[in-house]
């Protein structure tokens, strides 16, 4: 049975929260830097990290005094006598620790459970095995080109909870959303009023234990969802059809054909149209997409549709495409030399990603390719 958690802004006030996990990037450090703004009596930092290894990331907090660091260990009192223990994202939920915490009816939540019972705005979220930061990342900019105001979220090493400050009611959020901060959403019962879903492939297989698991913290993305709200899906990809059968919401596709989807996107030959309330239109010929490659025109689709969610004109989106200047270490040409161009696509890391960009070129590639394991399957790439 999962554990239902109201959370409030004032809950803070006066609390003993454990920080589980600091990691090195801005995450932990902008959850501590907002708890100590809350008011929490003491914040206590414990990682398995040593202070040596964790060095840049603490000179951040230097200026805080009621934090206590217990690092290169993890002490069962720190999660038996909290208030809340907030834990990293790559930590799993069967962790021993959580598992204390709860054991001891101790709420565990995550920085995305917090951001989504005090954020005021409305919010699109954007996951998917790939796709999910440029297609963010556009819908931000088709958006802050028609003149709203938009706070990006998760996209890039920023820490989450400290943006809740410049959010207003007139502010729209985009939320980049990975299966390790969806599966905090299920013990809240929210889920973004658009949820985006780019696709689904076997991925992350060194922490899920099937694909099964792996999808159904994908799920609660629409999963929480209200009937007035929307789930953007990918028509060509066969597991998130499947997947989204079962939301709540209204759901809008995107896909290589009209066929049967009502009201979406589409590509046709070399242009890619809209349905609106029956009506069909050109959303944008191929030739005026800057983004390079195949892959991309699904990201493409996607961002069109949630620009139009929130009243845009299909002009208004068009011209946040056209003007779109993509987004690095993604088929990111670094440089050209004696007739040879270099791109960086090191955010590639399964092989459908990396068929993906391959599949974008017509001219002889040379590969370098690495990285650590997933336990993937290679079959598809090297054919």
């Amino acid at each position: 049975m999962v554990s239902v958690y109201m959370i409030q802004e004032s809950f803070f006030n006066n609390k003993r929260i454990t920080v589980f996990g600091l990691g090195m990037n801005m995450g932990g450090i902008g959850t501590v830097k907002f708890l100590i703004e809350q008011g929490a009596r003491e914040v206590i930092v414990t990682d398995i990290k040593s202070r040596e290894e964790l060095g840049s990331a603490l000179e951040k907090l230097t200026k805080y005094k009621n934090v206590t660091y217990i690092l290169g260990q993890h002490r069962p009192e720190d999660f038996v006598r909290a208030d809340m223990v907030i834990k990293n994202p790559v930590i799993p939920w069967t962790n021993e620790y959580v598992k204390l915490a709860e054991k001891n009816t101790v709420p565990v939540v995550m920085d995305s459970s917090i951001f989504f019972s005090l954020c005021k705005a409305p919010i699109i979220g954007v996951t998917g095995t790939k796709g999910k930061t440029t297609t963010a990342t556009l819908i931000a900019h088709i958006l802050e080109k028609s003149g709203k105001k938009v706070v990006r979220v998760g996209i890039g090493q920023i820490g989450v909870l400290p943006l809740l400050s410049t959010i207003t009611s007139e502010s729209i959020v985009v939320f980049e959303l990975s299966s390790w901060r969806l599966s905090a959403l299920k013990y809240i019962k929210k889920s973004p009023h658009i949820a985006v879903f780019t696709n689904l492939y076997p991925d992350h297989l060194n922490y899920y234990k099937s694909m099964e698991s792996y999808a159904a913290d994908k799920r609660n993305i629409f999963l929480f969802q209200k009937e007035n709200d929307r789930v953007i899906a990918n028509a060509e990809n066969e597991v998130v059809r499947n997947l989204v059968q079962d939301a709540p919401g209204q759901i809008v596709w995107f896909g290589s054909s009209d066929e049967a989807y009502g009201d979406g996107v589409w590509r046709e030959d070399e242009t890619l149209f809209v349905r609106q309330n029956g009506k069909q239109s050109v959303l944008i010929p191929l030739e005026q997409i800057p983004l390079k490659g195949e892959h991309n025109i699904g990201n493409v689709l996607a961002a069109a549709l949630a620009g139009l969610a929130f009243g845009l004109s299909v002009e208004q989106a068009r011209s946040g495409i056209k003007s779109f200047p993509g987004v690095e270490h993604r088929l990111e040409m670094i440089r050209e030399k004696n007739g040879v161009c270099y791109y960086d696509d090191t955010t590639a890391t399964i092989p459908e990603a990396t068929i993906a960009a391959l599949r974008s070129f017509s001219e002889p590639v040379i590969l370098i390719a690495g990285g650590s394991d997933k336990n993937l399957r290679f079959d598809s790439l090297a054919e």
